[in-house]
Formats: C-alpha cells, structure tokens, sequence
C-alpha cells in the first residue's frame, strides 16, 4: 500500500486548521480590520468618517503622542542601561562557586516576576504613598523633621516607574544570564586565568563573548516589552500622573481609543507603534548576523 493512500494529502491540513482558524480569527482578521479603521475618524464604533492618511500625519503632529513616546523612551533606556546590567551583576553572585543557598537566592530573587504588574503597582503606590506610605513612615521614624507628607509619586514619576520594574524584572532577566553562565566553558576560562588573565580580562575576553547572544536576547525583550508599558503607571498613577509625566504610548492608544471613542486614530498610534517595534527587531537580527 501505497504512503499516499495510507495517509491522505489532507491530513496536515486537518491539523494545522485548528491553528489558522484561530489566528485568523483572533489575530489576522484584527490586524487588517485595524489598518483600514485607522484610516477613519471614528466616534465610536458605529459612526465614522474617512480621512485617508490624516490620522498618521496627525500622530506625528501631537504633542501629547510626542511626551508618550519621550517618556516610554526613557522608561526604556533605564530597562537596558540599569535593569539589565544589574541583572548580569547578580547572575554572576549567584554564579561563583562555593555559594551557599543558590536555589533560595534564586527564587527571591525571581519570584517578583510571577506576581503580576497589577500587584506590583498596588504594592508600590502603598509603599510610595504621600501620608501612610512605608517609605514615609520609615523616613519620619529616622529622619526627625522629615515631611509628614512627602509626594513621592508626584515629584519622581520616572523614578517611580523604574524602581518598580527593577523590583519586578531584574530576578526575571537574572535567569537568563544566570543560565547562559553556566554555559560558559570551564576549560577555557581555566586557561586564561592560567595565561595570567585576571577576573576582568576573563569576563571581557571570554566570558561575554560565551554569552552574547543571551544577552543580545534579553535586550531586545526588554525593550519590545518596555515599549508597550501600559498596567503599571496605569494603575501606579491612576492615569498618566501629574502633567502627563507618566504617560506611555499604550496608554495613549488606549485613552484615544476606549476613553475618546476615536479608534481610528488609536489604530494609527498602534500601527506606527507596531511599525517601531518591528523596526526594533529587524535591527536588531540585523546586527546579531552582522557579528556572527
């Protein structure tokens, strides 16, 4: 018997269906219904007005979509020049030998990760509160004359925003580096400390080049995901904080698409932001082949 008649050609058909129904459901039939609404102004979903183009020359022309992507730039920049170095800096405590309580470490330091933004944001708005907050109250108790209100998330949004992320995702990016030292040839590391390689020169030398493409990974996680912030200055904030100073992109689409009624327009924001990251990606896969 033949393999032809014993497995039909429709067969792979049969299983990958479940797949492309559900992807064209729930993700290609949005996408392409998103990009002709954003050529629209809509007042809500059932009324709107074709204005072709307008909508993306108008995103470039606002000034409040240019302080979202000001701000989620620097929320940005802090995840790749602060979160990730510290979390390299911590894999490699936690990567010495003779380290006792790895596994405990590990998880304390990871376990911030898995409680969820929402959480986060509602610990850190208790923590940072202006008249019962815990960092006011242990400020008072040490400092004599401190404030009895001081507004911490009013005066370091920023800074808010960013102490919050460490919390959460320093442990989180910690694994990954964590695991790709551990993959780092001994036998290669013992050699140049035999060559007369300090700790420096080892770790620039050979143990950076062993985990490069790790780390070229978490950096370009960290920052499609710290590109699409949202829950928490959402939360954190209730909004966009004081003088829209907490105010991020997804934000943004979302306040001109549920709160404005306009999803034309937060369509065209989510497409130039869509456009953005995959330029982001695409670089960045261009740079790792240029240096392979």
């Amino acid at each position: 018997m033949s393999l032809s008649r014993t497995h039909p050609r429709w067969v792979p058909y049969f299983f990958i269906a479940p797949f492309a129904l559900v992807f064209g459901i729930f993700m290609f039939y949005p996408l392409v219904d998103s990009l002709f609404m954003s050529t629209y102004q809509s007042f809500g979903p059932q009324h709107r007005t074709f204005v072709g183009f307008e909508n993306f020359v108008h995103v470039f022309r606002d000034a409040d979509f240019r302080t979202a992507l000001k701000n989620t730039s620097v929320y940005t920049l802090a995840s790749v020049t602060v979160q990730l170095p510290l979390a390299l800096g911590l894999a490699l405590l936690l990567n010495r030998p003779g380290i006792k309580g790895k596994a405990l470490f590990r998880l304390i330091f990871f376990s911030p990760s898995l409680v969820g933004l929402v959480f986060v944001a509602i610990l850190f708005g208790l923590l940072l509160g202006s008249r019962d907050g815990l960092v006011n109250e242990a400020l008072r108790a040490v400092i004599p004359g401190f404030p009895s209100e001081f507004f911490w998330l009013q005066r370091y949004v920023m800074g808010s925003l960013i102490l919050a992320s460490l919390w959460m995702y320093t442990g989180f990016n910690m694994v990954y580096f964590l695991a790709a030292l551990q993959s780092v040839n001994q036998d290669t590391l013992e050699a140049a400390s035999i060559d007369g390689a300090n700790a420096v020169q080892r770790f620039t030398h050979v143990v950076l080049p062993e985990i490069k493409p790790v780390a070229g990974f978490v950096v370009l996680l960290s920052i499609l995901g710290s590109l699409q912030l949202f829950e928490l200055p959402w939360i954190l904030f209730d909004g966009a904080g004081p003088e829209k100073r907490g105010l991020t992109l997804v934000m943004y689409l979302y306040q001109n698409g549920f709160e404005q009624n306009d999803l034309g327009y937060a369509s065209a924001i989510g497409w130039v932001l869509a456009i953005l990251l995959m330029f982001i990606a695409v670089l960045h896969r261009k740079l790792t082949r240029e240096e392979d």
